[in-house]
């Protein structure tokens, strides 16, 4: 008898299942506000990626209706919880191009940019996400300056440049680490010039002097002049940068350095 019981219970517990999978099907012969609101139900109950594909349907059967703006945002927002982001972004920009008037289309260039952003991988990976993400928040921020969304999207980018900062200072530390100066100088210079703003770029200045203190002296006498005038450049390129850096006094210990060694390579020349 309870083995029946059970049988009888989990039959019903199937046909209330299927029952309700069926209620929210999009079946031949729906409206296209029936298969609208079937599709908002999947994606109010979080389950995007039957969502995503209902959106799908009511797209196919309404373009040119007034449903067919509110399946586009909704497909691509069900996308991008569903952690789809590069889909996402394809759809949010397709919405902010085929309806140019929705008071949504900010939203959506702004989702655009943030499904790049979560694209984004660690600083050492390849950052071609990254730049696709910047790109298409300073694009935003140009259009919409001033908002909300738009401050949001400069934390953003600064964030971005940092990783991408990172990455060129660490080329630069690993050329220095296996003495290659005149690269790791290179990298140095690249981290402050494309990325001033960074957390890292008064750090690479004062490195950047160390490397071509390093790069001179590593240099045949011939050579070494030059290198260590470019180590007194770019100390005077940091004073004009960072007038108040935290790292003033490594910067002038470095730039010591270097004049004093120009003052032994003149010294061999003028005994010459």
């Amino acid at each position: 008898m309870l083995k029946t019981n059970k049988i009888l219970t989990l039959l019903l517990v199937l046909l209330v299942a299927v029952g309700c999978r069926s209620s929210q099907t999009i079946r031949p012969g729906d409206t296209i506000e029936i298969a609208f609101e079937k599709a908002m139900g999947l994606y109010e109950r979080e389950r995007y990626a039957q969502a995503s594909r209902a959106f799908e349907t009511v797209l196919s059967m309404g373009r040119g209706t007034d449903f067919a703006a509110d399946a586009q945002f909704y497909l691509a927002k069900s996308h991008f919880h569903n952690r789809a982001y590069l889909t996402a972004a394809s759809e949010f920009r397709r919405f902010s191009r085929n309806y140019t008037r929705d008071d949504r289309r900010q939203e959506a260039e702004f989702m655009e940019a943030y499904s790049h952003y979560r694209l984004s991988p660690r600083y050492n990976l390849d950052q071609t996400e990254t730049y696709n993400a910047l790109d298409r928040f300073q694009l935003f921020v140009t259009r919409y300056p001033g908002t909300e969304l738009a401050e949001e999207a400069q934390e953003y980018m600064d964030e971005l440049r940092d990783k991408l900062a990172k990455k060129k200072f660490n080329a630069a530390e690993m050329y220095m680490r296996i003495r290659e100066y005149r690269s790791a100088a290179l990298y140095y210079r690249l981290t402050v010039e494309r990325y001033p703003g960074s957390s890292f770029a008064e750090e690479a200045l004062v490195n950047q002097i160390l490397a071509y203190v390093y790069y001179a002296e590593n240099s045949v006498r011939e050579r070494q002049q030059e290198r260590y005038e470019m180590a007194v450049e770019a100390y005077q390129q940091y004073l004009q940068i960072f007038p108040r850096g935290q790292n003033r006094e490594l910067a002038e210990d470095y730039y010591d350095r270097a004049l004093t060694g120009l003052a032994s390579v003149s010294t061999v020349t003028a005994e010459r």
